[in-house]
């Protein structure tokens, strides 16, 4: 074998080198693109879900806000009695 087939066998076994990691640096692309992908959706999902417990505690306001009014009216009332 000359020296010419072997440095044409070595440029042949870098050009394969070189398609192979190319492919895998394709695929490990088109991996991350479907990971953040499934992120982006978790996010979305985790948002909506954000939103409607927010929605579901705005009644509980509410009942926080009625129960101190009626504290403070218990008070009041108790501190009327003491008084008079």
């Amino acid at each position: 074998m000359g020296m010419k087939d072997q440095f044409q066998e070595k440029s042949e076994q870098w050009q394969q080198q070189a398609k192979q990691k190319a492919q895998q640096a394709r695929e490990q692309a088109q991996q991350r693109g479907k990971q953040g992908q499934e992120r982006g959706k978790q996010g979305q999902e985790r948002g909506k879900q954000g939103q409607e417990r927010g929605r579901q505690g705005e009644p509980m306001r509410d009942r926080d806000e009625e129960t101190e009014r009626l504290r403070r009216e218990e008070e009041d009332r108790f501190s009327q009695d003491y008084d008079a």
